[in-house]
Parts: structure tokens; sequence; C-alpha cells
């Protein structure tokens, strides 16, 4: 007696039938979409960096060497035997009273009627110089108390928020000039007085009636400071003007810094400097004092031909913050050539030029968009962005090749 299965035996045997023949596709298709999976491109890492508002600060960095403001060159007045100079550099001398060097004429700078008219005259025109210096000096003076009521009076419009900063740096400016032209003033009148005693003293032992005395002729220092050189230290026979010494303030400083001149054209009189690297804790404050009109050609390191110009700064920091600083020390200065203090800022390496143009990548969630931008002041780490960007847009640090617009990518990490 045969037995039929029953009908939902068969059903079971005809679904696993068909499940069992669409395996082999579910398969497949499980293969390529973990194919597709593993060559999906992955976002990139990158760096961003947020657009800001802030300070921007344009430097012109260079090397520079420290000198003194007001120096003078102490000189044989005549020929004779020069006694030995034990002053060594660093010396202090007190104008009038320190006895530099000594000369023995022995009756050598004896006039004759050309030169003894010839004495005269330099002693005419080393008084005229004594007036010159004397007028110099109360103008000076004068100018010196003018600049200095007018810097205290804009300090107290500053305070009330009547003038600008701007006024007041240039009024800072204008009152340390002046006060270093009083100085110099003074100085220059000290030179003019020994210049003036100087000649009396030739004309008067080069008359015949002085030209029997014995006794040698005395070189005192001219104004008060510390020796800077010597020149001729052992005993010798020396000719009218010979150098002997080189006297001045070293507190009395400025610096000479060495610019190329395509930058020394953005540089004005009164601009902001700083002195770096020589030798202190802390940045000592300077000003421009002038930007030298004529350059010259100097060899650099590499061997190329480059145009400088001469910038001169005046140390505007008290003595005591660079007691240890002197004559001829090596300086690195950062002279201000623009600054801003609220403006949009990016760093420099979120910016590429193409043609003419400057672009930058910004992240849109999590994709990176070109977008131009027009930039404007810029300085080694920051660059003002004008047009193109706005406080807040998440910009792409250095983008490497891989990265072109519409791109996916990932943050690493922000800097500010």
């Amino acid at each position: 007696m045969n037995v039929s299965p029953s009908l939902p035996s068969a059903a079971k045997k005809s679904g696993a039938a068909r499940w069992t023949r669409w395996l082999p596709w579910l398969g497949a298709a499980l293969l390529v979409a973990l194919i597709v999976i593993g060559l999906w491109p992955k976002p990139l890492p990158v760096e961003i960096a947020v657009a800001t508002r802030g300070s921007l600060t344009v430097t012109v960095d260079e090397e520079g060497m420290t000198r003194v403001k007001n120096r003078y060159v102490i000189s044989s007045p005549v020929g004779g035997q020069l006694q030995r100079i034990d002053w060594k550099p660093g010396a202090v001398v007190t104008a009038g009273k320190t006895v530099l060097a000594v000369l023995v004429t022995r009756g050598a700078d004896l006039l004759d009627a050309r030169s003894e008219a010839q004495a005269t005259a330099q002693v005419d025109a080393a008084g005229a110089r004594l007036e010159l210096a004397a007028a110099q000096r109360l103008r000076a003076q004068a100018a010196a108390r003018q600049m200095a009521a007018d810097h205290a009076r804009l300090q107290a419009l500053f305070a009330a928020g009547s003038v600008s900063q701007q006024e007041l740096d240039a009024a800072e400016m204008q009152a340390i000039t002046s006060a270093q032209d009083e100085r110099a003033a003074e100085f220059a009148l000290r030179v003019a007085e020994f210049e003036l005693t100087q000649a009396r003293a030739v004309l008067l032992r080069g008359q015949p009636e002085q030209a029997a005395t014995t006794e040698p002729l005395v070189i005192t220092a001219p104004v008060s400071g510390r020796v800077l050189r010597v020149f001729q230290e052992s005993e010798r026979v020396v000719p009218a003007g010979f150098p002997l010494l080189e006297v001045g303030d070293p507190a009395d400083l400025e610096a000479r810094i060495e610019v190329l001149s395509r930058d020394g054209v953005a540089i004005t009189p009164g601009a902001r400097a700083q002195l770096e690297q020589w030798g202190g804790s802390h940045p000592l404050a300077a000003r421009v004092r002038v930007v030298e009109p004529s350059a010259f050609t100097k060899i650099s390191a590499l061997g190329v031909e480059e145009q400088r110009v001469n910038v001169i700064v005046d140390l505007t920091d008290p003595l005591e913050k660079r007691p240890t600083l002197g004559d001829a020390y090596r300086v690195e200065a950062r002279i201000v050539t623009w600054e801003s203090a609220d403006t949009l800022k990016v760093p420099a390496g979120a910016l590429f030029q193409r043609g003419t143009g400057w672009q930058t990548y910004v992240l849109d969630g999590r994709t990176a968009r070109l977008r131009a931008v027009t930039v404007g002041h810029r300085n080694d780490v920051e660059v003002e962005i004008l047009n193109g960007l706005s406080a807040g847009d998440r910009v792409i640090v250095y983008p490497g090749d891989k990265i072109a617009d519409g791109v996916s990518v990932t943050a690493l990490a922000v800097t500010e």
C-alpha cells in the first residue's frame, strides 16, 4: 500500500530549493558590497584653522649693529713726540679734567707767517663754531621743552579718548627725538669749546716768545664718557692731525640696521622697532629716526648682489634695561611697517596662489570647498583677508595634492 507525501512537506522542500538557488547570488552581492566598501575613498585627514579677527603686525627683520651716537676722535693738534698713552677702552673720562695724551713739541710747532695766519683763522673759525653750537643748543632745549609739553598734553587727551593712539605715538616720537637732539647739541657745544681751546693753544705755542718753553702740550678730554678706542698707544713721533683716541658716551646708543632697499621704502621715521638677540632676556624698544636716502651694494652669503640701505633707530628703553650693551654689538631688529588692532586673518599656510589670484579650501561640513580670496598685508605667520572669508570660517592649512574641491575630509586638529 503506497502512501503519498503530505502537501505541507512538499511545500517546505520546494522553498528550500528556491533559497538554495539564490544563495550564490546573495554571496556574490555581498562580496561586491564588501569590495565597494573597501575601495570607497576614505575622508582625507587635514589640519584646519579658524579665520579670526585680531591684531596683525608686519615687520622687517634684519640684523644690525649698535654704535655710540656722539663720538669724538682726539687728534694731535701739532706734530711732536707723543708720550705713551696708558688709557684702555672703557676707561671713564671727564670733560676738561682727564688728561688723555701729552705731546712734547720742543719748539717744532714754531709757526711762520703763513702758518700763523692759518692758525689765527682756525681760532676764528673755532670761535664761530662755538657760537653756532651755543645757539643750536638753545634751540634744541626750547624744542625739547615744547615737545615734552605737547606729549604730556596728548597723554591727557588720550586718556580722555580725544586723540588716537597714532597721534600719541607721533608725539612720543617727537619728544624722544627732540630730547636726543638736545643731547647731541650739548655734545657739539662741548666739542666746539675743546676745538677752540686746542686752536688757541696751537696759536700761542707757535709764537716766537713761546718757542723756548719746554712744557709739553697736554690734551684733555673734550666730553665726559668713556674711551672707545686707542689708535696709538706706544710712544712715537706723530704729525699734526694724527688720530690718538676716540671717546664717547656708550650709554647714548643707536643701532644701524641694513635692510633691503625694497623693504626700506616701506619704513617711515617714527616707526616702532624691537631689538632682539642682543644678549639680554628681553627685547629692547626703539624708534626709527631716519632711513638713509642712499643705498649701497652688498654681496650676500650666497654670492648674490643686494641693494641695501641703512636704517638708524634710537633706543628708547632706559639704561637700566641694557647696562652691558656697548658699541658695535650685534642685534636683530624687527621694524614695524604696518599694524592693525582689528583685522580678519588666517594662517599663511592656508593660502596658495593659482595664476594671479589667491585661493584657500574652506571646510563645509566634511567637504573641502575651493574659495577665492583677496589678501592684504601679511607677515611670516598670518595674512590679512580683505574679501572671501568671514570670521569663524574653517580653512585647511597646508593642503596636499590630494585635496580638491568636493573631496571628503576629516579634521585632525584646530589651530588658533
